[in-house]
């Protein structure tokens, strides 16, 4: 795909202006990383301050009366246990159980879910969801993508830096909620929810205040200084996602992974009543896993990268599904499917690293907790 037919956010020409080094993620034209290099981006979010442009995410509205009933028929999680101003993560998932999309759901009215998905699944959803819509479901179904923009800040300064501009009390607002309210003038959508492992909040607003909104956060954040905010792309999201063990779609969650395989039972209420896959995951949880998705750091000097095969001996067990150098934790990291009986911390493994297996070892997930 050209670069002119590449999708591209709002801020665009703010990540090129700042120097990002922009790439085809998913048909969309974003930054990797910036000029202050993929490291520093990482401990500068984990210490002070990251932005995200995260306007890529689909949005998909579901109004009506048979709003909760329709996605929790279609969802793992449970949507009549939300309240308003509440979010939860969730899953769609076809009939053998597999993941469609891992997606938030937010609970704005009885009658009115907002559901946030992946970029490079946004189409692919939108026609799963519709597919399973009839008129008997009594909602109705917006495909909101185009009309948001969303930017996240993340970090332990994320707080006192959103703070100043907005009059809305934050500091209310828990884990997975979120509120409506005006940030530096624009009407927004104010949540906390985050995907780096700290503290955080994501701005959604109409697409023309993106660069705006942007700007202020870098001015806000004291852009430019040691300790001030930093533009964060694709990489350290990445590598901030993977310490804190949040699964990627098309890594460690697909059409042929359930989330009970991932590690996200939590999110899977096989007690709510019927949904898509219901079934297939209720007899998966009854026979046992066969394998489960486990974390593992190296013992040897070298990097396990995505695709690279387990072994357990000479036997390959597994398949690397996510793996890359720690920067805060100053290790080498990853997470692989492996069969129940060697996914149990401290078991041994190897890597094969371009040919060399270098000695591995499971241990505990999360890698990285942030400070309570």
């Amino acid at each position: 795909m050209s670069e002119t037919e590449l999708k591209r956010t709002p801020l665009n020409a703010a990540h090129r202006q700042l120097g990002g080094r922009m790439v085809d993620f998913g048909g969309w034209d974003m930054p990797v990383q910036y000029p202050a290099g993929v490291i520093e981006e990482h401990m500068r979010c984990r210490t002070r301050a990251g932005l995200f442009d995260v306007s890529h995410m689909g949005e998909i509205w579901v109004d009506g009366p048979g709003a909760i009933d329709f996605v929790n028929r279609l969802t793992t999680n449970d949507v009549t246990r939300l309240i308003d101003g509440q979010a939860h993560y969730s899953a769609l998932t076809n009939p053998k159980g597999g993941v469609v999309d891992d997606l938030l759901v937010y609970r704005f009215a009885e009658e009115k879910l907002l559901l946030v998905v992946n970029a490079g699944t946004t189409e692919k959803d939108w026609g799963w969801i519709t597919s399973h819509h009839t008129d008997a479901d009594n909602c109705a179904l917006t495909n909101a993508s185009g009309d948001f923009c969303q930017i996240a800040v993340q970090g332990p300064d994320a707080l006192g830096i959103v703070q100043q501009l907005t009059e809305n009390d934050l500091s209310a607002i828990k884990y997975y909620h979120f509120t409506e309210g005006w940030v530096d003038e624009v009407e927004s959508i104010i949540s906390r929810t985050g995907y780096t492992g700290e503290d955080g909040f994501e701005v959604y607003a109409h697409p023309k205040y993106a660069e705006k909104l942007w700007n202020k956060f870098l001015e806000t954040g004291s852009y430019g200084s040691a300790e001030g905010i930093l533009p964060c792309g694709l990489a350290s999201r990445n590598t901030l996602r993977l310490e804190s063990a949040m699964s990627l779609y098309g890594h460690e969650l697909d059409d042929d992974i359930t989330p009970l395989e991932a590690n996200l039972g939590w999110i899977t209420k096989l007690d709510k009543g019927d949904f898509t896959g219901h079934d297939a995951l209720t007899a998966l949880k009854e026979k046992g896993l066969t394998r489960k998705l486990a974390g593992f750091e190296m013992t040897e000097p070298g990097i396990a990268r995505d695709g690279y095969d387990v072994y357990v001996g000479d036997e390959k067990v597994g398949t690397v599904t996510s793996g890359s150098p720690a920067p805060f934790l100053k290790k080498n990291i990853g997470l692989a499917f492996l069969p129940v009986d060697f996914a149990k911390t401290g078991q041994e493994i190897r890597i094969d690293v371009r040919g060399k297996h270098l000695a591995a070892r499971v241990v505990p997930t999360p890698f990285y907790k942030r400070p309570s």
